[in-house]
This record gives structure tokens, C-alpha cells and sequence, in this order.
């Protein structure tokens, strides 16, 4: 699933092309994905808007258009690019956004798992979104709510930080590799964090956020940049997917576990339970 170093490369890859377009026409080839799609205002009020800026929230890209915000969740395997308006469309290809420069952008989603929302009025308090956890990227995500947050959580770490209610956009992947930086044991309890762990558990998370963005994100099998291209992170991956690997920083075989139906990927070594 596309998390948040996905969702800001889509993001800040779109925005040289879509900031100060006009939206000429709509084309949805369903009328639903996760959730039905808002095809009334697709036809009737969108065409004719403008594209003001665009912003991100945890997993979601939201368009702020001129009397409202379009928000664009990519589910499991959605991707959305600028796309050549001569392609022949494929079965996938769900919604076309057609602009004034006669560019379009599409949504592809296999699994359609995806949404496509239309919100008039203060978006942030849309039940999509005011139940969401911090961004990790903010200066609001810091050690000492971090820690004050766990007390008395019996969860794993690994839980606590993919839920979404405490910090957004970390998935299976960043979780695992920001655990594995902090030296932190993927089955701890979140009431165990002393100050100095959390402290060093935001410092990981933010690292290896900036550096999957930096990197494009991680293509493990679906997803794609807005131009098309790979997400080159999962090159630096220290755990995740590398069971029985060296540890790059102890040579001890990495192990995994099941946490809540997920595998969870660490090193017994450099992550050592209480």
C-alpha cells in the first residue's frame, strides 16, 4: 500500500503540472471504488475548476480546487500519473482528468481499493481525517507526545505506529526499518518506551521517511512515481523483506514474526526484547 514518502513523491511530482490547471472534463469508466464515486459532481461541478494546490494528509492527496477539495486515496495498488493522451486506456484505468492544456491525468487502480471524495467546507472534519494521528514530519510529532501517548498501551510498537491514530503514513515497511534504526524490538509494548527510546524512535521514523523520499518511495510490486518510474528505497532496506540476511549493521540473520497478521521483519541482535 502506497504510505506517506509514496503519497508526497505522487504528490510533489504532480504539482509542476496540475497547480493553475483547469479541470475541462471528468472520465470514469466505474461508479465505485472502496466507496461510490461522486460521479454527480464529477460531471457537473468539478469540470471548469481550477487546481489551486495540492496538498497531502497521512495517505491521502487532497486537490483544493476552487469551491472544495478532491481527495484521492490509492488503496493497496492505485497509482496516479500524468498520462499521454493518445494511450489506449486498459482495464484498470478508471478515472480520467482531462485539462486544460489538454494533458490527463489518470488513476489506475487493480484492485480498487481506492477512493475518490469530493468534500465542500473544512475537510478536516471530515470523518476520513479528524480521528487521524500526528504528521511524523511536523514538529508536533516529538518525543515528549510520543512518550506521554504510550503510557499504559500494552500494544506492540510495531501496532502503535502502523494504526494511523497516533502517527500518520508509517506502514509494515518505514515501521520496520525506523524500529530497526532505533534498536527497538517490533513486539515491545508501547507503555516500555523510556524518554530517550522515544526520542530516538521520532529521530528514525523522520530519517527514514526523508530518505524514502528522497529515494521515490519503495516499489515492492505495484507502485509507480507520477512519471512512471520505480520508488528506489527498497535498495536501503536494512529488515524489511531480508529474513535470514545479514543484519548490514551485526551480520545476525534477520528473523521475522507475526504481529497482527503482518510479518514483521528485525534483527534479535541490534533489537533485543526486554
Amino acid at each position: 500500500m502506497p504510505e506517506l514518502p509514496e503519497i508526497e513523491t505522487i504528490r510533489t511530482g504532480l504539482t509542476p503540472w496540475l497547480i493553475g490547471r483547469r479541470i475541462c472534463r471528468i472520465e470514469h469508466h466505474v461508479t465505485r471504488l472502496r466507496w461510490p464515486l461522486p460521479v454527480d459532481a464529477m460531471q457537473h461541478e468539478l469540470p471548469g475548476q481550477t487546481i489551486r494546490a495540492l496538498h497531502r494528509r497521512g495517505k491521502y492527496l487532497l486537490w483544493e480546487l476552487d469551491t472544495g477539495h478532491l481527495v484521492i486515496h490509492l488503496g493497496m495498488s492505485g497509482r496516479l500519473f500524468r498520462d499521454d493522451p493518445q494511450r489506449n486506456r486498459t482495464r484498470h484505468d478508471h478515472l480520467f482528468w482531462i485539462l486544460d492544456d489538454e494533458s490527463r491525468i489518470c488513476l489506475h487502480d487493480p484492485r480498487r481499493f481506492g477512493a475518490v471524495l469530493w468534500i465542500k467546507g473544512i475537510w478536516q472534519q471530515h470523518p476520513l481525517f479528524i480521528s487521524l494521528g500526528r504528521e511524523p514530519l511536523e514538529s508536533d510529532f516529538d518525543a515528549a507526545w510520543l512518550w506521554q501517548n504510550g503510557q499504559g498501551r500494552r500494544v506492540a510498537l510495531h501496532a502503535w505506529l502502523i494504526q494511523g491514530r497516533v502517527v500518520v503514513g508509517v506502514g509494515n515497511i518505514y515501521a520496520a526499518e525506523a524500529l530497526h534504526l532505533a534498536g527497538l524490538h517490533p513486539a515491545r509494548p508501547a507503555h516500555s518506551l523510556s524518554q530517550n527510546e522515544a526520542q530516538a524512535l521520532v529521530d528514525a521514523v523522520r530519517q527514514v521517511l526523508n530518505q524514502a523520499i528522497a529515494m521515490g518511495g519503495t516499489t515492492v510490486r505495484d507502485y509507480r512515481q507520477s512519471d512512471g518510474s520505480m520508488g528506489y528505497f527498497a535498495v536501503a532496506l536494512q529488515v524489511y523483506g531480508r529474513e535470514n540476511l545479514p543484519c548490514p549493521r551485526c551480520a545476525t540473520p534477520i528473523a521475522r514474526l507475526r504481529l497482527g497478521q503482518r510479518s514483521v521483519y528485525y534483527c534479535p541482535d541490534c533489537q533485543p526484547a526486554l
